[in-house]
């Protein structure tokens, strides 16, 4: 699976710094709502070299979502993850 918000003919240039092309590259998110933390790594995104700016495509937004709301359901207070593709 890979980055799908950029091609090498289209590639996005950092919105924060506006200085660099994006670099695909792996992450890691943080979630913490009402006392649970849940660390997800190896997420992964779109990467800023100047400023270090991490962007997250539509698809895998939505499964680490899914993979927090469900951490969050069944009472995790502190989790850490790596991230595999649905």
């Amino acid at each position: 699976m890979g980055i799908r918000f950029q091609t090498k003919e289209t590639r996005m240039i950092c919105v924060i710094c506006k200085q660099a092309h994006l670099k695909e590259g792996m992450g890691t998110s943080l979630f913490e709502r009402d006392g649970m933390t849940l660390i997800i790594k190896n997420v992964p995104k779109l990467i800023c070299p100047n400023c270090g700016e991490e962007y997250t495509d539509e698809e895998t937004t939505e499964q680490l979502l899914q993979i927090a709301e469900e951490a969050e359901r069944t009472g995790v207070l502190t989790d850490i993850r790596r991230y595999t593709a649905a």
